[in-house]
């Protein structure tokens, strides 16, 4: 991944993740987060994974990035505007639509 590549990737991400660290953090340590998205073999949900690694995506320092955490940049980006694009109907504000955008760092009502 070139240095371009990385730059669009970190400034997408940076915009479409609206939650800060310590909020994503309690978020994640919630029932309605641990329920939320798909569950492979009644583990955690690819989400709820994907959320802890935000964080320390979020907490890292530019240069300590490697090309795998750009790459999940780019994975976090592509769920989070996928998602947005089925937005439901009404009042979200309690719905698993909700709680798993928020589990990939994305509040739709921040």
């Amino acid at each position: 991944m070139d240095d371009t590549e990385r730059e669009e990737s970190g400034k997408e991400f940076h915009e479409l993740v609206n939650m800060k660290p310590a909020e994503l953090e309690k978020w994640l340590s919630s029932e309605a987060s641990r329920s939320a998205g798909r569950h492979e073999d009644g583990g955690e949900s690819t989400g709820h994974a994907s959320g802890r690694r935000i964080v320390e995506l979020l907490r890292a320092k530019k240069g300590e990035l490697s090309d795998g955490d750009y790459q999940h940049m780019r994975k976090v980006v592509g769920y989070i505007r996928r998602h947005l694009a089925q937005r439901p109907e009404g009042d979200v504000r309690d719905t698993r639509w909700r709680h798993s955008l928020m589990n990939w760092g994305h509040d739709p009502l921040a």
